[in-house]
Order: C-alpha cells, then structure tokens, then sequence
C-alpha cells in the first residue's frame, strides 16, 4: 500500500492525469457543443478512431507532423458533415447514423490500414511523425508545479485553451447564442430570423473539430502509431462527461478530469500488476457510476418541479 501511495501522491501521477485526460476533454468539448446545437453526437468514437488514423498515414507519407495533424482535424470535420447530412437532409435518426459511423470506422479503420500499409493491428511499418512537446518558459522552473504543467505535447495545451476559446464563445459572442437558441428552442430560433440548419451543420463541424483533435492527439502525442480500436471508448466517455457537467464547458471540464483521474489510476495500477481484467474496467464502472449518479439526481429535480 505504501509503493501504491508513493506513485499516486507524486508529479508522474497528477502529470499523467493531464495527458490521459486530454482526449476526453476534447471529446467532450465536441459533445457539448453540437449538444448545445440540438443534436447529440453519437459519433465521436468513430471520428476520434478515424482522426487517428489519419494524422498517422498523412504524417508518414508527408514527412509532416503539421500536415497530418491538420488533415486528422480535416477527417473529424469530414466524418461530423456526414452525420449532418443524414441527420439534418436525410432525416435519419441521429443515433443510428452516429452508430453507423462508429461501426464504419471500427471495421474500415482496419481496412484502410491494411491497403496502405499492409499492416492488421498496429501501423508499426508507418513512419509517422508526432506533435511535438512544449517547455513553458518560467513555469519549467517552477519545482513540482512545473514537472506536472510543463512538458505536455501540444495538443494538451490546444485542448485547455479550447476551454476558455469553447466558454467565450457559447456565451459571449453572437454565434454562441444563435447555438444556445437553436438548441434550447428551434421554432424560436426560426423565427427571429435564425437559420438552424446552417447553425447544426456548424455546431457539428466544430465537434468534429474538438473529436479530431482528441483522436490525432491518441495517435500523435499519447502514442506515436495507431492500433485498431485504439480510441478504446473514450468518444462514450466523453457523452457521459458532457451530460454530467450539464452542457456546461465548467462542469464538463470537471467532469473530464475526474474519469482523467480514474484512467491515470487505472495505469498506474497495471505498473503494480495488478490484474488487467479488473484495472481494464475501473473507466468504465466510473462513467456507469457517474451516470447513475447523474440520472438519480435529475430524477430528483424533475420530481421538486412536479
């Protein structure tokens, strides 16, 4: 128990909650934001799982780290669209068509690897390029605050900007509160004049953006390859954040930390060999528990206001 207490109360640890947490922010940031819109993005999963894959081939055959990390995000964009277009011109159940993609990328992501690559589970003959990592001038110096905040890849200081960026946005500027009215009421927003289906494809893009960026990080910055199912439910644990923050950049922020903190205890856990069929699950019993949590207290709100 004392070598369990030495890992968790040290700088690895509260620094690896940092990094296993940024893929969830991300993805969360993406939910939260076509939520916001009206439309729950089911297919997160998929468009991180696609991202990544992405920014590995397009940085291997470009030589580019820049070059493929733009065109992962130009990937998410891609696979938001699609969900846009069958959902907003198709009619099709958001949920089915987000379950379509997610299926689509679980197989095709295998599928796309093997004619580029010839590779089945891992892009190990890619020579990929990773985004690089960042030293904070002053704060490096810093002692144990600047060993847990310097030294992130840069994605991880994209994705706690995106915070502030996502917060200003939703409720500072006129964009923010067409999304907000679009999604809290769609004839009302009508009609005053609000085009709801240009604002949904726009909220959608934009989480795909978010979702990009989280699954070119997995592939470009948590790792430097990517292996099948890589994403490894991080899009569904990012849903479950955003409906326990409440549609709130702050509360789904904390929310996001805190199943940050259950993955990086979860790792730290395989480092003391502990099984992996239980240290495997300890995510996901905390997403169904913060669910639970979540649904329980909503149900007890509902029943103050009846």
């Amino acid at each position: 128990m004392g070598s369990l207490n030495d890992l968790i109360f040290s700088t690895n640890f509260f620094y690896s909650i940092i990094r296993v947490t940024t893929p969830i922010i991300l993805a969360a940031m993406g939910a939260l934001i076509s939520d916001r819109a009206g439309i729950v993005n089911i297919a997160l999963e998929g468009i991180m799982l696609m991202a990544a894959l992405s920014g590995v081939i397009f940085s291997a055959f470009t030589e580019s780290a820049l070059i493929g990390f733009v065109l992962a995000l130009f990937t998410g964009v891609l696979m938001a669209l699609i969900l846009a277009y069958f959902t907003l011109e198709l009619k099709t159940h958001v949920i089915l068509g987000g379950i379509a993609l997610n299926l689509f990328a679980t197989g095709g992501s295998v599928f796309i690897l093997y004619v580029v690559s010839g590779d089945k589970g891992t892009s190990a003959s890619l020579a990929s390029e990773i985004m690089p990592r960042i030293d904070l001038p002053l704060i490096k110096d810093i002692p144990i605050l600047g060993e847990i905040i310097s030294g992130h890849n840069i994605i991880t200081y994209m994705a706690l900007l995106s915070i502030v960026g996502l917060y200003l946005m939703l409720n500072k500027t006129r964009l923010g509160r067409k999304i907000r009215a679009v999604g809290e009421n769609k004839d009302a927003a009508e009609s005053v004049g609000i085009n709801v289906k240009r604002i949904q494809y726009l909220a959608l893009s934009l989480s795909g953006v978010f979702a990009g960026m989280g699954g070119a990080f997995l592939s470009m910055g948590y790792v430097s390859w990517f292996s099948r199912n890589m994403s490894a439910g991080r899009g569904w644990i990012a849903l479950a954040a955003e409906a326990m923050g409440r549609g709130n950049v702050i509360g789904t922020s904390l929310t996001s930390l805190l199943f940050g903190v259950t993955s990086a205890l979860a790792n730290t856990l395989q480092v003391m060999n502990f099984p992996n069929e239980i240290v495997n699950t300890i995510p996901y019993i905390a997403t169904v528990l913060g669910l639970t949590i979540y649904s329980i207290q909503k149900y007890k709100s509902k029943d103050k206001v009846d």
